[in-house]
């Protein structure tokens, strides 16, 4: 079985799915529906470690080959540690504006001499029963994806998709919108030039690009844009769209049933 730093050099179309509820229930029903990978988002949400190594567990108790991606806050070495001791198929970090950024984050997930990456055992290494072996193959094996959220981050795509080390090249469409100052203005010319760009830089680089898609009628627009893969959906979005379509296919219902009864009075 590939694992997800493999199919992001060797595959096409990889599809992921956006969790920001902090519960592995809903960690593991999204993980048998097929996914590549999960996207556990810790950026903009108030998820612990303890919960991300939780609904990682789930994740991978699932049946499929479904991997767990988490996004962290910051570029920040030491939660990028912490994140990937949980023993995680790979990291996102946003915000990446310049090469000497993304180099950081490359550098904040290797072990050394390569990198800083601090040793120690955890879930990662099956709590150190397999250390040695863990140790020795960790650099070849996460996934390190980095995103493009900004103007000066757009500036320098060709250089930050180059880095060695880099895996996939993520758009964060919220973010670059509201940088551009076109929020939420995803068929503004400028929006597509800004994604044309990084689709370019990663072609540049022999590195996917990819972004994140809520509504799913926005998934064909994307994919005709030529993003490598995509992270279709978010589970909060599932949730309040699935509840909107049966409450209102109840109350239309209703309101049919009850017609006819009142044209007869």
């Amino acid at each position: 079985m590939k694992n997800l730093k493999q199919k992001f050099h060797t595959e096409t179309d990889i599809a992921g799915a956006w969790l920001s509820i902090g519960h592995p229930t809903v960690a593991e029903v999204t993980a048998t529906e097929g996914f590549d990978f999960v996207l556990i988002d810790t950026e903009h949400t108030p998820l612990t470690l303890e919960t991300v190594e939780n609904m990682s567990r789930a994740v991978d108790g699932a049946d499929g080959e479904t991997e767990t991606l988490v996004r962290v806050p910051s570029n920040d070495p030491v939660r990028i540690k912490r994140v990937l001791d949980i023993g995680v198929a790979g990291i996102m970090v946003p915000m990446i504006e310049t090469a000497d950024e993304a180099r950081d984050v490359v550098d904040a997930v290797t072990y050394p001499p390569n990198g800083i990456r601090g040793v120690a055992s955890g879930r990662a290494s099956a709590y150190g029963d397999d250390f040695q072996e863990y140790v020795e193959t960790a650099n070849e094996s996460i996934a390190t994806v980095v995103q493009i959220e900004t103007q000066t981050g757009l500036d320098n795509a060709r250089e930050i998709a180059a880095v060695d080390g880099i895996d996939a090249v993520f758009v964060g469409p919220a973010d670059l919108s509201a940088n551009l100052g076109i929020f939420g203005e995803w068929e503004n010319d400028r929006f597509d030039d800004a994604i044309e760009r990084v689709v370019s830089a990663g072609d540049a680089a022999d590195v996917p690009v990819g972004t994140f898609v809520v509504d799913p009628g926005d998934i064909e627009m994307r994919v005709e844009q030529d993003f490598d893969f995509l992270i279709v959906g978010k589970d909060t979005n599932h949730l309040s769209s699935g509840n909107e379509e049966v409450r209102r296919r109840y109350a239309e219902t209703v309101s049919q049933q009850a017609a006819p009864s009142m044209s007869e009075d």
